[in-house]
């Protein structure tokens, strides 16, 4: 049967001469959480587990990009569609993509993630064309006038090259790789850094009933196997970025339970990003019905993600991510630091 050790993160500005460092971030550990299918969790000493395990859990993370590793970072999230969950047809077209991107690295983005295929609940397959021409030309105007990383958040191999040629730096893929084959050799080809997410469906089907032996176990086992696949495929494991899916065919319960024990996904050795914003479970629990009333939940979880070491949050609301974000590493650290 599979162990599975997952690093209970601390946070306190007192830190033991003898804790681990998380992914060689500003988290550290000193317990783990042994889980095994159908047992009970065991809290165990750090110290105690294989030491390959441990080294891939504390190994300090390689840059993405730009990007450091070793900070928090935050993804602005620019759908350059018409019929997005939150924010469908604000920002269609270059020139008010290119606005919207601008507002957002004044606000505090790190990277922008531009979209154009939405990915909610039941909504509808873009055909590629369609969607290159959304995102490409959004891309290159971006690009072009803002210094700033882009990824682009697509499942299509089509798509993702048009993209890169248009100055994406990162491929954002919601499928994990499983919806087209091609796709990994286009990242491989292009020496790029991509982030594998895990989904149950796709958008059309994927909160019909989705259904789990162990909704951790089991999406830290996808995740798992689709590394090794990038990793067999020619793309290190220092360029791949590791995303559990939060809403992507799960129910409240399993999205809660995701994110209670995020910290499991740094024993792949990868950094992890974190895409909650405005979903429906926040509006959920925080009685907030309109995906644009749900910035308060969507900092909420923002920070809890980053307290278990997550390095990337993705999120609509940047400016009052980064706000609070600041805040919270100026009452974790004691200092203020650039105040």
């Amino acid at each position: 049967m599979t162990v599975y050790y997952r690093a209970i993160p601390q946070t306190d500005a007192s830190r033991p001469s003898d804790a681990q460092v998380l992914a060689g971030g500003w988290c550290w550990f000193q317990q783990v959480e042994k889980l095994e299918r159908g047992c009970a969790p065991i809290l165990q000493d750090a110290k105690s587990i294989p030491a390959n395990i441990l080294e891939r859990i504390t190994v300090q993370r390689d840059a993405v990009g730009t990007l450091s590793m070793l900070r928090p970072n935050i993804m602005g999230i620019l759908n350059v569609t018409p019929d997005s969950f939150s924010d469908g047809g604000d920002f269609e077209g270059a020139d008010q993509a290119l606005g919207r991107a601008q507002q957002m690295k004044n606000d505090g983005a790190d990277i922008i993630d531009v979209g154009g295929e939405s990915t909610r609940p039941g909504a509808a397959y873009v055909p590629e064309s369609e969607e290159v021409a959304r995102t490409a030309p959004a891309i290159s105007a971006i690009s072009t006038a803002i210094d700033l990383p882009v990824s682009i958040d697509t499942r299509k191999s089509q798509v993702a090259r048009a993209a890169l040629k248009a100055g994406a730096g990162l491929v954002n893929d919601v499928s994990g790789f499983t919806f087209d084959p091609a796709l990994v050799s286009v990242a491989q080809q292009r020496n790029v850094p991509v982030c594998v997410m895990h989904a149950q469906g796709d958008p059309a089907t994927m909160q019909t009933s989705p259904q789990y032996d162990d909704v951790l176990l089991d999406v830290y086992d996808f995740l798992e196997t689709q590394v090794e696949h990038l990793i067999s495929s020619g793309i290190s494991r220092s360029k791949i970025i590791v995303d559990p899916g939060i809403g992507f065919g799960k129910t409240l319960a399993h999205n809660l339970a995701l994110l209670a024990r995020l910290s499991l996904f740094h024993s792949l050795g990868c950094p992890i990003l974190l895409g909650a914003s405005r979903k429906k479970f926040i509006g959920t629990i925080g009685r907030a019905p309109l995906a644009t009333e749900r910035a308060p939940g969507s900092i909420a979880v923002a920070l809890a993600a980053v307290a278990q070491g997550a390095q990337i949050v993705r999120v609509h609301d940047v400016g009052q991510t980064h706000q609070a974000l600041k805040l919270w590493q100026a009452v974790t650290t004691g200092e203020a630091n650039g105040a």
